[in-house]
């Protein structure tokens, strides 16, 4: 499996650069960066310090040997425009980038709309074995018990809440067949009234060095269930996008997630 890693510079794309090269069968053979870094011409090995690769980092896409899969969590606008050479080159693609509008989102999936494609908020085994859970504990428990989603990220991240709490909501609403743009409250500030009945609040917290830390919690008056996850080490995000671009390899075109990586879907409730 010969693999593109976008950012590799990055504090994902240093990651996910190791991941590759540990992955038994996978070949990092391009590795880019913005045209404005420093590090362009930089080996991706020595900048994710585990020793030369013989891949200096460039600006351009076309600049990288021929690849079967390429990696991306960069930034949205970045994202549509490695999307447009994936298109072009017949390649399959793993996205973690998110912070999508809607419309960037409908762009990605026309650019994209042929190609084999695995996009998910998370590609943490254990995440995505949460959202599972999440979405059976919402069907169990009903709107009886209050919902809320918490999360916190290291003071860098630009986006919230984060892909995950978004995913963990979507999956409570599934759980309740409801909409989550229906129920969510991603705010409350003053005088904001008694809780709205089957609503599902979001709380963000932004500070440090924190990897990811989220939570589900189902409030009942006589007891309190809560489904958390919390990363020790961004490799395991990055282990996880490259098990997808190898599963992703014997794939049609289509839009998979993580949940079909793992086979969650077909133990769902």
């Amino acid at each position: 499996m010969k693999v593109i890693v976008t950012g590799a510079s990055g504090r994902m794309g240093k990651m996910l650069v190791k991941a590759v090269d540990a992955f038994e069968g996978a070949e990092l053979v391009g590795g880019t960066e913005r045209p404005s870094s420093p590090l362009l011409g930089a080996d991706a090995g020595n900048i994710a310090s585990i020793g030369a690769l013989g891949i200096s980092l460039v600006d351009n896409l076309s600049q990288c040997e021929a690849a079967d899969v390429l990696i991306d969590f960069t930034a949205p606008s970045a994202c549509l425009n490695h999307a447009q050479f994936v298109a072009e080159h017949g390649m399959s693609m793993v996205i973690g980038t998110t912070g999508f509008e809607a419309v960037e989102m409908d762009e990605l999936k026309e650019i994209l709309a042929d190609s084999p494609v695995v996009i998910a908020a998370n590609y943490s085994v254990g995440v995505n074995l949460a959202l599972s859970l999440i979405q059976q504990a919402a069907q169990v428990l009903g709107s009886d018990y209050d919902a809320e989603i918490y999360e916190a990220h290291h003071k860098h991240k630009v986006d919230a809440p984060s892909g995950t709490a978004l995913a963990m909501g979507r999956a409570l609403a599934d759980g309740r067949d409801v909409s989550l743009d229906d129920v969510a409250v991603y705010s409350r500030e003053g005088l904001t009234g008694a809780r709205g009945a089957g609503r599902i609040g979001f709380s963000v917290v932004r500070g440090g060095n924190i990897i990811g830390d989220h939570k589900a919690a189902f409030i009942g008056d006589e007891e309190r269930i809560e489904i958390n996850h919390f990363a020790q080490d961004r490799m395991v995000f990055s282990k996880g996008a490259v098990r997808a671009a190898n599963w992703l390899l014997e794939q049609p075109a289509g839009w998979y997630d993580m949940q079909d990586v793992l086979g969650l879907h077909a133990h769902e409730a």
